[in-house]
C-alpha cells in the first residue's frame, strides 16, 4: 500500500459514522470536542455558518467542505447571531448511533430557508496516530471551486444519496464512500500545501520524491532488511544526504520511522488477527520472536500477547 492507504488504514478503529441533516432557520448546532476522531461537514443546499472557539466565523455555501481532523468542538448555525436551539452533538447522540442517519430530525426552526449538511466522523486510535495527521491544521476548509475537485465532489453526491435514500447495499457503500471522501480531502490538502510551497514536514515529504520512494518502500515491505543505504538506493540517493532529507522532512531518522512503523503495524495484526506472535514478528521484520517481544514492549509498554488480550 502506499503511505496515505496505509495511514488511513492502520489509525482508523471502528465504523465510520454519517448523517444527512436538514434544519430550516433560525437554528443553531453545537458539535462536541471529541479527541480520538476526526470530523467532517459538507453544505450541500442553502448556506450556514462555522464557528469556533479559534477561528473567526466562516460562512459556508452549498459545495463547501470543512474537515476536522483532530475532532475539534465546534457549531453550525444559519447566522452567528441565533442562540441555541438544541443539546450539543455528540458522541452518544441517540439520533446518530447507528452506522448512519438519514433526514434527522429538525432540532430547531420553523420555515425558514432550509440547509442540507452532509456530517460525520472517523474513528481513529490515538495511540497509533500517524505523524502524517498530527501534523494538520485544526480545520481545514476546501471551497466549492467549480471543477477543482471533481473525485471529491463524486464521492460527496454519492454518499450524499445513499444518505437520504437508503436501499439495498446502503450499509456496504457508506463506509467505502467514508473513505474515499477522507482520503480524496487529505489527497487535495497535501497537494495543495505543494502548491504553496510548503518545503517542510510531511507536506514537503508527500511532494518530495526521493523520500517518498523510500516511505513507499516501507510500507509496501515493512519485513525486509532495511538499512539506511538500501532505502537510500530506493531514494536514488547516496547513504548521507538521504539520512538529512529523510529526517528533515519526516521529523526522525530512516529507521526509527522503520521501528515505529512495524510496531504500529504489529498493534494492528495483533487487534485484528488471530496470527500466532512468530508469524506477526515474521511480518513485521523479525527473525526472533523473543527479539520482537522486546520491541514491542518499548513501543507500546506491554508485552503482545498482554495487548492482545486487552485490546
Amino acid at each position: 500500500m502506499d503511505v496515505l492507504s496505509d495511514v488511513i488504514a492502520v489509525t482508523r478503529t471502528g465504523r465510520s459514522r454519517s448523517a444527512y441533516v436538514r434544519w430550516h432557520a433560525p437554528w443553531r448546532q453545537e458539535f462536541t470536542s471529541v479527541p480520538g476522531s476526526a470530523g467532517f461537514q459538507v453544505v450541500l443546499e442553502g448556506s450556514c455558518w462555522l464557528l469556533s472557539p479559534e477561528e473567526q466565523p466562516v460562512q459556508l455555501g452549498a459545495g463547501d467542505v470543512v474537515f476536522l481532523p483532530h475532532g475539534s468542538g465546534h457549531t453550525l448555525a444559519d447566522s452567528p447571531e441565533t442562540p441555541v436551539t438544541a443539546p450539543a452533538c455528540g458522541p452518544d447522540d441517540h439520533q446518530l448511533s447507528g452506522t448512519y442517519a438519514s433526514d434527522c430530525v429538525d432540532r430547531g426552526g420553523d420555515d425558514g430557508p432550509v440547509t442540507v449538511v452532509l456530517c460525520g466522523a472517523y474513528q481513529l486510535d490515538p495511540s497509533r496516530t500517524h505523524p502524517l495527521l498530527l501534523t494538520l491544521p485544526e480545520l481545514i476548509h476546501l471551497g466549492p471551486q467549480a471543477g477543482r475537485h471533481p473525485q471529491l465532489s463524486s464521492a460527496v453526491e454519492l454518499l450524499a444519496a445513499e444518505l437520504e435514500n437508503p436501499r439495498l447495499g446502503t450499509d456496504a457503500a457508506v463506509p467505502a464512500l467514508l473513505d474515499a471522501l477522507l482520503l480524496y480531502i487529505l489527497r487535495i490538502w497535501f497537494n495543495g500545501q505543494s502548491c504553496l510551497g510548503n518545503t517542510t514536514g510531511w507536506a514537503a515529504a508527500l511532494n518530495d520524491p526521493p523520500v517518498t520512494a523510500a516511505l513507499h518502500a516501507i510500507h509496501r515491505d515493512p519485513a525486509s532488511p532495511w538499512t539506511v543505504a538500501k532505502l537510500a538506493a530506493e531514494a536514488g540517493l547516496s547513504r548521507a544526504p538521504f539520512a538529512r532529507r529523510f529526517a528533515l522532512l519526516i521529523g526522525q531518522p530512516p529507521l526509527g520511522y522503520l521501528t515505529w512503523w512495524r510496531m504500529t503495524t504489529a498493534a494492528r495484526l495483533l487487534r485484528t488477527s488471530d496470527a500466532p506472535l512468530r508469524s506477526i514478528a515474521a511480518q513485521v521484520g523479525y527473525t526472533s520472536e523473543f527479539a520482537f517481544a522486546n520491541a514491542f514492549k518499548r513501543r507500546h509498554g506491554t508485552a503482545p500477547g498482554i495487548y492482545r488480550r486487552k485490546s
